[in-house]
């Protein structure tokens, strides 16, 4: 883009914020701090989390080695049509807001409001999960320590690290996400030498758990293709949760340096991410841990990682120890991750109108006080964890996050095919956009219908004969409710209707964008060249 940039735009962009909101900001408004480092390890961190190294295991209990695959498998290719629909969007217009500033652009100011709303509630909700999760870890070593000990520690850190700015907020993540990419690839490279035998006790394991007790789980006892096919869709809500979180980079779009061309490249690593580690990542599980094993299930308080559990079976007496401290720090990650998310999409609310001006104060810094505060105080609902059972929190907020996260995938393709259909009205070329994808609008069509029937069916299993539980059932279906009673709602008071393809706004912002975006200096020698390259 444009190298003639005033020299303020170099190092640190301020958006012009009072373009974009329904009235005067406080403060400010975000400054670009986030390197492009920083852009590819949130991308990474944003698809590995407590879902992968905790939630694995539940899912592995109930839809056995082949249902867990192919559970993640079918949710990871859902997750890659989402990607390439944001991505196409934020690499063109990468706003403070994000996607939920799209919606009000592309279709209208109620369905911003409510899939604003709706994705702050996910944000906000699934930080006690991570820091639940957080304690179920901490109980491997020390299960007789109250659970409050811990989410007070973990909630400390993650309060700190946001405090300390986007900068801070990306460094802390470059690190915990580098260390869970090195921790991921090598259990994965551990689970496969484990599996042929390179263990201990020397057991080669092979196939073994797919033959006993089995390739599927029959759900509930239910015999036959049925029970088999409920055990695969009982993965597809965890996997869910699981894979909540890629969507990061568009509201990181916000204060991301050069952004154009930063968030293209996040956006097409996706994928490689998606198979390596979730896909590679539950192939290795299926085969090291048995689904009857009784440590899978999280009711019991002390459950843990799939991993851990495959290395003491083996016989391996420190390492569980140590990838389990690493697993804990990759809570602490996600709780953080969690709370940058849900207070910058609480700043992105105001900006557009729909939540208190008090939420669009910044510090000279470009820190969103106010928000990071306010959505900090959320996180106490992980003290419930002390009462009930951190495995049993785990599961309620995870429910919950896993609803809300589908239901903003599904308003995410929504305002894709919108945007889409704007630029075919108006005669715009896609090929001309920083990012595209040939595969386009099916893959729009296929995420948003997939996302609508797994959250409609999410709840199924509260309705089999013995099993209604009014707190599965409360967490699977208040967030699916609330989303169209919150549309509802807000169009009647705004009254505003759908914009029209040939009114869509594709010019607002765009010369501030090309004037921020600044040339990198060119590698000075071939390590250089190589790491620029990886991120």
């Amino acid at each position: 883009m444009s190298g003639d940039a005033p020299e303020k735009n170099k190092e640190v962009y301020v958006q012009d914020t009072e373009s974009l909101a329904h009235g005067p900001v406080m403060g400010g408004g975000l400054h670009r701090q986030l390197k492009n480092r920083h852009i590819a390890m949130i991308s990474i961190g944003g698809v590995i989390g407590t879902g992968l190294f905790v939630g694995t295991g539940s899912s592995l209990a109930n839809g056995g080695p082949v249902g867990l695959f192919l559970g993640y498998l079918t949710m990871g290719t859902i997750v890659f049509s989402v990607m390439i629909s944001l991505g196409e969007m934020v690499a063109f217009l990468p706003i403070p807001g994000g996607h939920i500033k799209l919606a009000e652009r592309f279709i209208n100011r109620a369905f911003s409001f409510a899939m604003g709303w709706n994705y702050w509630y996910n944000w906000t909700i699934v930080a006690p999960a991570e820091l639940s999760a957080a304690a179920i870890l901490v109980n491997y070593w020390h299960a007789n320590v109250n659970d409050a000990v811990w989410v007070a520690i973990c909630i400390l850190v993650v309060i700190t690290i946001n405090l300390l700015g986007a900068g801070a907020y990306g460094e802390a993540e470059f690190i915990f996400a580098s260390i869970k990419v090195l921790t991921i690839t090598g259990l994965i490279i551990l689970g496969i030498v484990l599996d042929l035998g390179g263990g201990p006790d020397h057991d080669r394991i092979g196939f073994r758990y797919w033959k006993n007790p089995g390739p599927f789980v029959q759900y509930d006892g239910i015999a036959g293709a049925k029970g088999r096919f409920l055990g695969w869709w009982a993965v597809l809500s965890q996997a869910a949760f699981s894979f909540i979180g890629t969507e990061i980079v568009a509201i990181a779009a916000g204060e991301a340096k050069n952004p154009r061309r930063n968030l293209p490249r996040a956006i097409r690593r996706v994928y490689i991410r998606i198979l390596l580690f979730y896909i590679g990542g539950t192939f290795v599980i299926g085969l090291l841990v048995p689904s009857n094993n009784q440590s899978l299930v999280l009711e019991s308080g002390t459950a843990a990682s799939p991993f851990v559990i495959a290395m003491q079976n083996a016989g391996i007496k420190v390492l569980p120890s140590i990838i389990n401290a690493c697993l804990l720090s990759s809570a602490w990650s996600a709780a953080s991750s969690d709370l940058y998310t849900s207070s910058r999409a609480l700043y992105g609310l105001a900006v557009s109108g729909n939540a208190p001006r008090i939420f669009l104060q910044t510090t000279k810094s470009g820190l969103p006080l106010v928000s990071v505060l306010f959505c900090a105080s959320f996180s106490l609902l992980a003290f419930m964890a002390v009462s009930s059972g951190a495995g049993n929190v785990f599961k309620w907020f995870s429910n919950m996050t896993a609803v809300t996260g589908l239901m903003t995938w599904f308003g995410i393709t929504v305002t894709y095919l919108r945007f889409y259909k704007g630029l075919q009205v108006q005669g715009i070329d896609r090929t001309s956009l920083p990012y595209y994808t040939r595969l386009q609008p099916y893959a729009a069509w296929y995420a948003c219908i997939s996302t609508f029937i797994i959250c409609l069916f999410n709840g199924w299993s509260v309705f089999l004969k013995g099993h209604w539980n009014i707190a599965t059932f409360i967490t699977s279906y208040l967030p699916f409710i609330m989303s169209p009673i919150l549309f509802g709602g807000a169009y009647l008071y705004y009254g505003n209707p759908p914009v029209r393809a040939s009114e869509m706004d594709f010019e607002s912002d765009l010369a501030q964008i090309a004037a921020d975006e600044v040339e990198d200096p060119p590698p000075r020698n071939k390590m250089e060249a190589f790491w620029q390259w990886l991120m």
